[in-house]
């Protein structure tokens, strides 16, 4: 089985979750022995991402513009790569290379699914652009899939709004891959940042409106002084948003108490993970947190908005999900401040929740099997993945 995946990014320091699903799906299916390609562009990718990525086939292209991700490919190029898959996978909406790359499978009669990635409502900045995108090219491509694939149950209603029929969407969730190069190490991060003996919340994502980092940060300031001993950490892209979330920070006096460490990737990003009693994730929209799940493997508790599809976190006992609204925000960091001492044991229960449903190793045969349908092409996972 070949499987040509695409997206505009496949390095999490700009491309955000989107990027890491389609490197950890790509990994997965290289584990099972599939023949994968990956066609992305030159965003962000770093010589580390690269060098991760040596085992699968991967085709970077340059860019003509950076900020609208033009890609400079001949289309005789896509048409190659798209007539050599058995299957195609794009993941992301608002992409010129997605979409020359679905109008391709179109043409060849090839089958392709597509994976908005949360994506598919119009949000932030643009709207007159996304609304000419999805004019001209957007909706035939989206309703054109063979399959869309829904991250949350949430996204199967948006795919509704596209035409899409329940019937032919499904539902692939985020996942975690559990073998890591080394055992994070909570109290290294502690003490790079003297945050020795403090309870330590965590925001982990780009600072960004629709990420929710101002929700999250006019909620600590309302709870602040009754929990003298926490900390706010933001770690992530210092985007739109950093120079407002700073000066109010300021005007707040909790400049001993919020601090900024930037984008964290790597064996950092892992022990600011396990180091966290609390991750909290504040999104306005977001199609499942990724680092929610990454977070349960370290055994750390979430707070996640009801805008994040992955109600499971409460249902399971290992956090709690509250509305996107800086009120809700600061109450529910009551409720679970206010019992810390339960942290550790929703920390544990999410984390059992992620081993059993959430890891690609396992996610990656339902990918598997919907090729399989497609293409009329087995998917054999390898003897090595199957152990």
């Amino acid at each position: 089985m070949n499987v040509l995946h695409v997206a505009d990014g496949i390095d999490p320091s700009l491309g955000g979750g989107t990027a890491e699903r389609t490197y950890q799906l790509a990994m997965a299916l290289h584990r099972a022995g599939v023949n994968c390609t990956v066609l992305c562009t030159e965003q962000g990718l770093s010589e580390k991402r690269r060098a991760e990525l040596s085992n699968v086939q991967l085709i970077v292209v340059p860019l003509l513009s950076h900020r609208y991700l033009l890609p400079k490919i001949s289309q005789q190029r896509i048409d190659e790569l798209v007539a050599e898959a058995d299957v195609v996978h794009v993941t992301g909406h608002w992409s010129v290379l997605g979409a020359r790359v679905c109008l391709a499978a179109q043409r060849l009669n090839k089958p392709y699914v597509y994976c908005p990635a949360g994506a598919l409502r119009i949000f932030g900045r643009s709207a007159w652009l996304k609304r000419l995108y999805n004019r001209v090219v957007g909706r035939r491509i989206v309703s054109g899939a063979a399959r869309g694939l829904a991250v949350t149950e949430l996204e199967r209603e948006q795919f509704h709004e596209y035409g899409v029929p329940d019937e032919r969407i499904m539902r692939l969730p985020n996942g975690v891959h559990l073998a890591s190069t080394l055992p994070p190490d909570p109290q290294a991060f502690r003490v790079r940042y003297g945050l020795e003996g403090k309870q330590l919340l965590l925001f982990l994502g780009r600072l960004n409106p629709i990420k929710g980092p101002d929700l999250l940060l006019e909620a600590f300031v309302s709870i602040a002084r009754r929990y003298p001993q926490t900390m706010l950490v933001f770690a992530g892209p210092e985007e739109e948003l950093a120079a407002k979330l700073k000066a109010d920070v300021t005007a707040a006096g909790l400049q001993q108490r919020a601090l900024f460490v930037g984008y964290l990737a790597g064996q950092a990003k892992q022990d600011a993970l396990a180091a966290a009693d609390l991750l909290v994730v504040p999104s306005r929209q977001e199609a499942m947190s990724l680092v929610a799940l990454e977070a349960g493997l370290r055994g750390t508790p979430v707070m996640l908005t009801d805008q994040c599809g992955f109600d499971e976190v409460q249902d399971a006992g290992g956090g709690l999900v509250v509305a996107a609204r800086a009120d809700a925000i600061a109450a529910g960091l009551e409720q679970l401040l206010g019992a810390a001492e339960q942290l550790p044991l929703h920390g544990e229960k999410l984390r059992q929740l992620v081993l059993a449903h959430y890891t690609w190793d396992v996610l990656i045969r339902q990918a598997g099997q919907l090729y399989e349908e497609l293409s009329g092409v087995a998917f054999q996972p390898s003897a090595d993945e199957q152990k």
